[in-house]
């Protein structure tokens, strides 16, 4: 395995990006935004999707030129426009208008539509949990991938989740899920290196388990919990694609199959203001004393340690940001052969 420092990161994606007509401004900060989620091991959310950026670009799925806005505004909600720009952008904007809100309101809750695949939810509570808001995320994913349970037909995504909560100094408490076992950009980094996948995480049209990464077209993900996950999927999918006028169930549009059909994703941001329900010191203090208590808890015979929600990702990102991004062969030569079609330089790692 090689490693890519994050600034080398930054700077290639923002040059393949430019490359393909994306203006400078928007292509440095979508690469700021694209490694974020490479720091924190969202690896199928991260450099690893450029490729498919760079196709959908060159196809004419994706508005070079957005004027990304406030389509509605009613107190403190927001229903943002993204006129079908890079998903980054739309969701940077959405935070940026979710924080202005939560200022003047002490909670707010921002939609969007028209907006595109933006990488991994965390990304945005995060800015919103370092700036001492609590941040909950929600969205429709780019493909439909899994089926109602008990049934064969593909019409919900993986619709994720995502909930920060601050800490002061301490690691964000943050949560990161898709409602299936395993996001489908899993899927895709383990066929590309030649990986089966667990039998827990897609069944085929018999019930059956697929380990083939390859064959995953043939079946469905598995929700997390059974049919408890099926019904968040259902409800993020109302609250994030429905109340935002953007694609859902059967209008969900495939980003990985058809690259110059507009997806119109929908996304949801909520902040809250925890001094709005009392001194915001003390609520910290109740959190770390909570993340305490858990880490102190005693453990079952074989387990070392108890975590919580964001202590892996804050462990990820302090390793990734001194030994840089793992980069795979298969990643390296699809990055490179990206590089090639964009006329910029190859990684050399």
């Amino acid at each position: 395995m090689k490693y890519l420092s994050t600034t080398k990161a930054e700077a290639f994606i923002a040059q393949a990006l430019h490359a393909n007509q994306v203006p400078l401004a928007d292509a440095t900060l979508v690469a700021q935004l694209m490694i974020q989620s490479d720091l924190v091991g969202a690896d199928g959310h991260g450099i690893f999707r450029l490729p498919a950026y760079i196709k959908r670009i060159r196809a004419g799925g994706i508005n070079l030129s957005p004027n990304i806005q406030i389509e509605r505004e009613q107190g403190a909600t927001a229903l943002i426009n993204g006129d079908n720009a890079l998903g980054h952008l739309v969701m940077n904007k959405a935070v940026d208008v979710a924080i202005e809100k939560v200022k003047q309101h002490s909670v707010c809750w921002v939609g969007s539509h028209y907006g595109n695949h933006s990488g991994a939810a965390s990304v945005y509570v995060r800015k919103l949990a370092e700036q001492g808001y609590i941040g909950i995320y929600m969205a429709v994913g780019n493909a439909n991938h899994m089926a109602p349970w008990g049934g064969i037909d593909l019409l919900l995504s993986t619709n994720p989740i995502a909930i920060a909560v601050p800490s002061g100094d301490k690691p964000i408490v943050l949560l990161d899920i898709a409602t299936t076992v395993a996001a489908y950009g899993k899927v895709k980094l383990a066929a590309q290196k030649g990986e089966s996948i667990p039998d827990t995480w897609m069944i085929d049209r018999q019930g059956q388990p697929i380990t083939d990464p390859q064959k995953s077209s043939e079946g469905s993900l598995l929700p997390i919990g059974g049919y408890k996950g099926y019904g968040l999927a259902v409800m993020i999918g109302l609250l994030a694609g429905a109340l935002n006028n953007a694609a859902v169930g059967k209008g969900t549009i495939d980003f990985n199959a058809h690259h110059d059909l507009i997806t119109n994703t929908g996304q949801t941001i909520i902040a809250v203001d925890p001094s709005a329900f009392g001194d915001k010191e003390q609520f910290v203090a109740r959190v770390i004393a909570l993340v305490d208590d858990l880490k102190a808890s005693s453990t079952l015979p074989g387990v070392n340690q108890i975590r919580v929600p964001g202590d892996g990702a804050a462990r990820v990102m302090a390793e990734r940001l001194s030994c840089g991004i793992p980069i795979s062969s298969e990643l390296q030569e699809s990055l490179n052969n990206c590089a090639k079609e964009c006329g910029i330089t190859a990684l050399d790692l």
